[in-house]
């Protein structure tokens, strides 16, 4: 069982339904006992980092995330659910975020954001998440912002305005700024790899 984390503000579906696709049985919930029996857990987001963040506080889910990266769960977060790993963002007036990961979310330097489209991803190396994935590999983004993470958690880039980090990994936590569930036959490859993971 695969749990998505619900707490509102996601494209939970859609999310769901790939993962059908790749194997998966994937659970929407935000229930503490169902995410424990998890044996990977997936955090998707759209909209702005601050006011998930609130709800992801409110519902307990931050305490509950740390405790299943402490257990060696594989977490995945997807595009604003990826920036929620991180220390914190800038976006408006700026937030904490979760803290799996270090760093900061910032806005894209582009002249006209937010960018909406496919980019290629290069790869910074081969890991268990990009197997059998080309490289670049085109992904669909739709993102203002994007994180400013360690060098060593960076997997691949992309650029729009200048390069930005669009794929993070240390293990067990995973992070896309992208979307795989809508990125064709390369992205369910992604997500059957991270299922492998589990």
């Amino acid at each position: 069982m695969i749990a998505i984390i619900d707490y509102g503000m996601g494209n939970l579906r859609s999310v769901a339904k790939a993962l059908e696709h790749v194997g998966a049985e994937p659970v929407l919930t935000h229930d503490h006992a169902r995410i424990r029996q998890a044996r990977a857990i997936v955090l998707p987001g759209v909209g702005a980092m601050p006011k998930a963040m609130g709800e992801v506080r409110r519902l307990g889910l931050d305490e509950l995330l740390r405790e299943r990266v402490e257990a060696g769960v594989p977490i995945l977060g997807l595009c604003m659910g990826m920036q929620l790993l991180f220390e914190s963002t800038e976006e408006h007036g700026g937030a904490e975020g979760i803290g799996l990961l270090g760093g900061r979310v910032v806005r894209l330097k582009a002249p006209r954001v937010p960018q909406i489209g496919w980019n290629p991803v290069a790869w910074r190396r081969r890991s268990a998440l990009n197997d059998g994935l080309p490289d670049p590999c085109a992904f669909y983004h739709a993102n203002s912002y994007a994180p400013k993470a360690r060098e060593e958690d960076v997997l691949g880039t992309a650029d729009y305005g200048g390069e930005f980090v669009s794929v993070v990994e240390r293990p067990p936590v995973y992070g896309l700024q992208s979307h795989p569930e809508k990125s064709g036959p390369d992205g369910l490859r992604l997500l059957r790899n991270f299922l492998r993971l589990s």
